[in-house]
């Protein structure tokens, strides 16, 4: 009998961390001695709405793509041999003709656009190199329950697009580069222990949150920098009238102005933006982070406040640190 129970104990335990262990591995390399040398490949071999997570390793490399990760691709890992060597770029922009020359928008300018749900990615760069010829996006996510951990994004005008109010996103560790308004969009999103660049005297963040979403932007524990000469950056603007960004114990280098915060003034379609959009920090240091002088209508988290700003109410009660 006891016997018995032993099997029966270690059969229920493969069971249950089954679904934590991927399904199929798949290896990238532009050598040719993985399963694929192009990104895009792999993912297409990918089962539609597979029964578990699919691991795509990438080894190190330069991969000259504009990768798509469908809504029918979920639980997709991409997971690269060196962040610093690991390199997904192209150099789409706003205003370029496209294949049948017509003129690309924001929206599809994109280097790597993340449809699917339960997406993780770790380990990479990903670069859009078009700078100072439109927008031109390098990440662009509108699946839920997207992470990324240790990489880079790099890009200048709209870095990232953490799109659509549905969407929850996490990054972690990360290095966020960028010009003009090169964080933006709807998406529930937290920044941890990332270091954002400004290369730039311009724009952070653009949210564009819906009025009934609790959360936007959340930096917690991030670095402000700013390439050199920059010495003039806000912390954001309201793409949307209703955009919350908060930033929580966040160093904050002498480039952010003393106000902080900019209205987006001269916007006829959303006027006076700055009555309905949140804008708060708690415990900002570094040259920039003193409070003393932000605009009127931007806030400063209570401790009372600070405690609805943890990861299980942002993002309602779904955990990336399973």
């Amino acid at each position: 009998m006891k016997k018995f129970l032993l099997i029966l104990f270690i059969s229920m335990t493969g069971f249950l961390f089954a679904e934590y262990d991927p399904y199929i591995k798949i290896t990238v390399a532009k050598d040719g001695s993985g399963d694929f040398t192009s990104i895009q490949k792999a993912i297409n071999s990918i089962r539609d709405l597979g029964p578990g997570e699919a691991l795509i390793f990438i080894k190190s490399g330069t991969y000259h793509e504009k990768v798509v990760i469908p809504s029918s691709k979920h639980k997709i890992i991409l997971q690269g041999e060196d962040k610093d060597n690991t390199i997904i770029t192209n150099n789409d922009f706003s205003g370029k003709s496209d294949a049948f020359n017509e003129k690309m928008t924001t929206f599809n300018s994109y280097t790597l656009l993340v449809m699917g749900d339960e997406i993780t990615i770790s380990n990479v760069t990903i670069r859009n190199s078009s700078c100072n010829e439109g927008q031109a996006v390098a990440l662009h996510v509108e699946g839920d329950r997207f992470i990324i951990k240790n990489s880079k994004i790099l890009g200048c005008q709209d870095t990232v697009y953490a799109a659509t109010n549905h969407s929850r996103q996490y990054f972690e560790n990360c290095y966020i580069e960028g010009t003009t308004d090169f964080i933006f969009g709807q998406a529930t999103a937290v920044f941890k222990n990332c270091t954002i660049e400004s290369l730039a005297d311009s724009y952070i963040t653009a949210a564009a949150t819906e009025a009934d979403k609790k959360y936007g932007f959340v930096f917690l524990n991030c670095k402000l920098t700013a390439k050199e000469g920059i010495s003039k950056v806000y912390l954001g603007r309201p793409w949307r009238p209703y955009a919350k960004t908060v930033f929580i114990n966040t160093e904050m280098g002498k480039h952010i102005v003393p106000e902080g915060w900019n209205p987006w003034k001269g916007d006829k379609m959303f006027p006076d933006k700055e009555k309905t959009a949140y804008y708060a920090e708690y415990g900002s240091k570094g040259e920039g982070g003193n409070s003393s002088k932000r605009v009127n209508w931007s806030h400063q988290l209570t401790k009372q406040e600070l405690k609805k700003y943890t990861l299980k109410q942002i993002f309602n009660n779904w955990n990336p640190n399973k």
